[in-house]
């Protein structure tokens, strides 16, 4: 934030450590649905809205199994002058086919540090990725498989990014990079391993174009607004801040009052949710903006079970100006505006990466940082 806004000074509010619904407006807080949708009928978004140009579909299939791509080459053998198990001659001091995958690893010994941290990966999981990878058994057939060396670096590359972000979501980390530093260190880890610089999705998915898993994902985005209201957000924080939320809204206000106005109140996810029923419950002519990012705030109200106001009911006159930021993609993230107009401001930015990783993404994408600096007081 402070690259945007260094004049700024930054608080935290942690709470974590210590502390049958409807869609009453018909889906207005869904993104892209309903009547005022920027899609087709019925909210649909095409292919060529949230699309896979960018290689997100794919890697979202990535992420569900990280040595799918390689396993892939090694099993259809495609591109081998000849074929896997093939007796073509090896130039003198050559690694085996089996054995050049592993040869490629070798020389990010000592480097993964650096290009994890360029790349604003955490070092540990990608250097355990590195470690799992080396022990696959899938390496032999892709080395096998893959005779282009910096095909098979891209490849190993793309695999030692999945694993290490795979591992990330499983851990239900707070922070996941976006798609800009995924490809950052697909690229930076590809150019160790001796493959030239380029971007980094090309041939992404040869082998794992799968059209019914894209257009499953795809079905999945277009049905948003049913499957919203079948699969109501449970996650058992927002159960107990529904239950009770008073504690919670108490050490927001606390936070607050600690600090010198005019204040700006950002909030993902559940902590929009808090941040926005604290603010209705309680005027504070301290806090000059509110600013929710991925949050379920809108839904909640729409669904009337956000404690501090209930819909139809409009916004409070003494809530401040109100920023939120959402990604399509992000299946957790919904808007306001068509709720409250002229009261709420929704920015779309695209964190390029496939849900629930979307969802964690924010906190590295440039776009967030420099919409919350375009409206700071």
């Amino acid at each position: 934030m402070l690259e945007f806004a260094p004049d700024v000074r930054t608080a935290s509010c942690y709470w974590g450590g210590e502390l049958g619904a409807r869609l009453g407006a018909g889906g207005l807080s869904v993104p892209h649905t309903g009547g005022r949708s920027r899609g087709g009928p019925d909210g649909a978004i095409g292919a060529e809205a949230i699309g896979t140009a960018d290689g997100t579909e794919l890697w979202a299939d990535l992420y569900r199994d990280p040595l799918a791509e390689l396993a892939a080459a090694a099993g259809s053998g495609a591109g081998s002058a000849s074929g896997p198990g093939g007796s073509a001659e090896l130039p003198l001091g050559a690694a085996l086919p089996a054995e050049r995958p592993r040869a490629l690893l070798c020389a990010l010994d000592g480097h993964v540090g650096d290009i994890a941290r360029g790349a604003g990966l955490p070092a540990p999981y990608l250097a355990a990725a590195v470690t799992e990878l080396a022990a696959s058994a899938v390496l032999s057939g892709a080395g096998a498989a893959v005779p282009d060396e910096e095909e098979l670096a891209r490849l190993l590359a793309r695999a030692l990014v999945a694993v290490a972000l795979a591992a990330l979501l499983d851990a239900d980390a707070p922070v996941v990079p976006d798609g800009a530093a995924r490809d950052a260190a697909v690229a930076a880890l590809a150019a160790r391993m001796g493959a030239r610089p380029e971007g980094s999705e090309r041939g992404l998915g040869a082998a794992l174009a799968r059209p019914v898993l894209r257009i499953a994902s795809h079905q999945v985005v277009r049905r948003r607004r049913a499957l919203t209201e079948a699969a109501h957000p449970a996650a058992a924080d927002v159960m107990l801040y529904l239950a009770h939320g008073e504690p919670l809204r108490r050490r927001l206000r606390e936070a607050v009052e600690e600090l010198e106005p005019p204040v700006v109140v950002i909030g993902h996810s559940l902590g929009g949710i808090i941040a926005l029923d604290a603010l209705i419950a309680s005027p504070s002519p301290r806090v000059a903006l509110l600013v929710t990012v991925g949050s379920q705030a809108p839904f909640l109200y729409e669904s009337g079970a956000l404690p501090g106001l209930v819909h139809p009911e409009p916004l409070p006159e003494h809530l401040p100006d109100w920023l939120n930021v959402y990604d399509r993609r992000d299946l957790l993230g919904y808007v306001g505006a068509p709720l409250f107009p002229g009261r709420v401001t929704d920015v779309e930015v695209d964190n390029r990466q496939p849900f629930p990783a979307a969802h964690s993404a924010y906190w590295t994408n440039p776009a967030v940082y420099r919409a919350i600096a375009a409206r700071l007081p």
